[in-house]
């Protein structure tokens, strides 16, 4: 995934009551639970019908590096499915999403302004309109150039122009170079 996109899911996990499947075995029976069968399962994973029956029945405790990753991805994106589409129209429709980043910021504005780029540390609380279109670009497979787009747009109505209290001739707000970039929902 991307650096926004992984972010964005970090920010909805933070909203789960219930702690994820640790062990190897747990994760398995959960995903066994959630496709219907073991063999969805192997070919999702990409690993034999019988290597996912011996997870199931703890004969083997130690998954691979990659395959040990795969399972804790699939796991999590299948995760209480009801709290994240909670924790998401939450934020999407009352409650927003907040921005903590560092990051190269600029904008282009009218000549006689200091609109050079440089490197800002931001918190900066978007309203839930951002919110709702960082969530829907990501539902429809948005790249990280697409999201960072709309969060440069968000900063530049909250952040620059203040609600349209400032700058008001802004005209553009350019977004790269993140270093660091969190959501808190």
């Amino acid at each position: 995934m991307s650096l926004l996109g992984d972010g964005l899911e970090a920010a909805v996990q933070k909203a789960f009551t219930r702690p994820v499947p640790k062990s190897a075995g747990a994760q398995m029976r959960y995903l066994v639970k959630q496709l219907k069968g073991t063999k969805a399962v192997a070919q999702m994973l990409r690993v034999s019908q019988r290597t996912v029956e011996r997870y199931v029945k703890d004969q083997i405790k130690r998954p691979r590096p990659g395959l040990a990753a795969r399972l804790e991805r699939e796991v999590k994106a299948r995760w209480q499915p009801q709290i994240r589409a909670k924790a998401r129209q939450k934020a999407a429709t009352t409650g927003g999403i907040v921005i903590d980043t560092r990051a190269r910021m600029g904008y282009t504005a009218p000549i006689g302004s200091t609109d050079e780029d440089r490197v800002r540390h931001l918190t900066v609380a978007l309203p839930p309109v951002y919110a709702a279109r960082l969530f829907d670009a990501q539902d429809v497979g948005a790249t990280d150039q697409q999201l960072q787009q709309i969060v440069a747009e968000g900063l530049k109505e909250v952040y620059f122009q203040d609600g349209g209290r400032r700058a008001g001739s802004l005209e553009e707000v350019r977004f790269t170079d993140v270093q660091h970039l969190e959501f808190e929902l």
